[in-house]
């Protein structure tokens, strides 16, 4: 989910730095805010906060020997 957030920040950046505006704050709502709060949420979702790819912290289902393993 982060990194779609930051996927979505990231495409908004790009917008804004295409269409050359600032949308009435120029300090506050930036090109390069914008690419902080999406690597921020990147970085976020590498660290494993959230809901990412493998489960979110299942581990593992079965401990013990394994039927059939010899």
């Amino acid at each position: 989910m982060l990194a779609i957030l930051a996927a979505i920040v990231f495409g908004f950046a790009l917008l804004l730095d295409f269409l050359d505006t600032n949308l009435g704050a120029p300090d506050l709502f930036n090109t390069h805010t914008l690419m902080l709060i999406g690597f921020l949420l990147l970085s976020l979702y590498l660290a494993g906060v959230g809901n990412g790819p493998g489960g979110g912290g299942r581990g593992r289902w079965y401990y013990g020997r394994r039927p059939g393993r010899g």
